[in-house]
C-alpha cells in the first residue's frame, strides 16, 4: 500500500467562488504513482467544500443559487457575535459537503461521464490549502 499526498492552494478573486480543480487533482494522482486505490480531496477550511457535479455554467449558478436561498448572506447570524461575518459560509460548505472520496483506476481518476471536481469557496480573497492524497497500491 502506498500513500501519496500534496496540497493545492487557492487564493480567490471573490468571496464566493467555484473553482474547476479535475485536471489538478488528476496530476496529483499521475504523480502518486497509484494505479488502484482512492483519492480523497478536502479543503483544510471550514468555509469551503469540495463537490463533484458537471462543469456546466448554468448548474454551477443554480447550485449558487439554491445555496444562497438555504443559507442567505445576513447580518443576524449567532456566529458574527464573534466578530465574524461569515456565519453563511460556514452553512453553505455544510451543504456541498467538506470533502470527496475519488476512486483511482489504471492510474487515473475513474469519474463518470459529466462527473468533475470543484472548490467551493464562501469565504476567499486570502490563502486556502485543500490536501489530496492518494492510497492504494502502484
Amino acid at each position: 500500500m502506498k500513500s501519496h499526498t500534496e496540497y493545492m492552494t487557492f487564493e480567490t478573486r471573490k468571496r464566493r467562488e467555484m473553482v474547476h480543480i479535475t485536471d489538478r487533482v488528476e496530476e496529483i494522482v499521475k504523480r502518486s504513482g497509484v494505479k488502484d486505490g482512492l483519492c480523497f480531496v478536502s479543503p483544510m477550511h471550514i468555509t469551503a467544500a469540495v463537490y463533484v457535479n458537471d462543469l456546466e455554467s448554468g448548474l454551477i449558478e443554480d447550485i449558487g443559487k439554491w445555496l444562497e436561498e438555504l443559507a442567505p448572506a445576513r447580518p443576524d447570524y449567532k456566529h458574527h457575535q464573534t466578530g465574524e461575518d461569515n456565519g453563511d459560509a460556514h452553512l453553505k460548505s455544510l451543504l456541498l459537503h467538506h470533502e470527496t472520496t475519488l476512486p483511482v483506476t489504471n492510474g487515473r481518476l475513474d469519474l463518470g461521464t459529466w462527473q468533475r471536481v470543484f472548490y467551493a469557496e464562501f469565504d476567499g480573497q486570502r490563502r486556502k490549502r485543500v490536501i489530496v492524497k492518494i492510497l492504494g497500491i502502484t
